[in-house]
């Protein structure tokens, strides 16, 4: 399976999308100029995904409905990625949230190395993750996207993942 790349541009830059028929792979920022992909020039399995994300960034879509396959993945960090799709627009939840959601309270720290490595920005909402007592805390996209992101579903924030 061949993988295919398309550059959507947004407000925090240009993402990167990567994909197959398996699914999609990646959604990266990049932190150098790029132009978009031509709507003509877009595969057919990167389209869905394309389509969507300019949703969401035009407050048209919450919720992602994709088909995935990140290229890689321990079992624990696929767990904390499934576990990030379960925080709502506008919500947030700290890294103990979400090691309790896995069970695991004791893997606080395991999980935001997990976050960490999550190769679907946006799509799996890694940004939603904050401190425990509130704090933006680190993201891979630069901590001025995540403030951006947060700030961006603000208008309906309803509190915690479990609140």
């Amino acid at each position: 399976m061949n993988n295919a790349t398309a550059i959507l541009l947004t407000p925090l830059g240009p993402l990167a999308l990567t994909g197959s028929d398996a699914g999609l792979s990646a959604v990266s920022f990049l932190n150098e100029t790029a132009e978009a992909t031509a709507p003509t020039a877009i595969s057919d399995c990167l389209r869905p995904a394309h389509q969507q994300l300019r949703a969401y960034f035009q407050r048209e879509l919450r919720d992602f409905n994709l088909t995935y396959a990140p290229a890689f993945g321990t079992d624990f960090q696929r767990q904390v990625w499934q576990a990030l799709t379960g925080i709502g627009y506008g919500r947030t939840a700290s890294y103990f949230d979400v090691a309790r959601l896995l069970n695991n309270p004791k893997s606080v720290r395991a999980v935001g190395a997990a976050n960490g490595q999550n190769p679907l920005a946006i799509v799996w909402p890694c940004h939603r993750v904050i401190g425990a007592d509130g704090s933006l805390t680190g993201y891979a996209g630069g901590m001025h996207r995540k403030k951006w992101l947060l700030e961006f579903e603000q208008p309906v924030r309803q509190g915690g993942l479990f609140g």
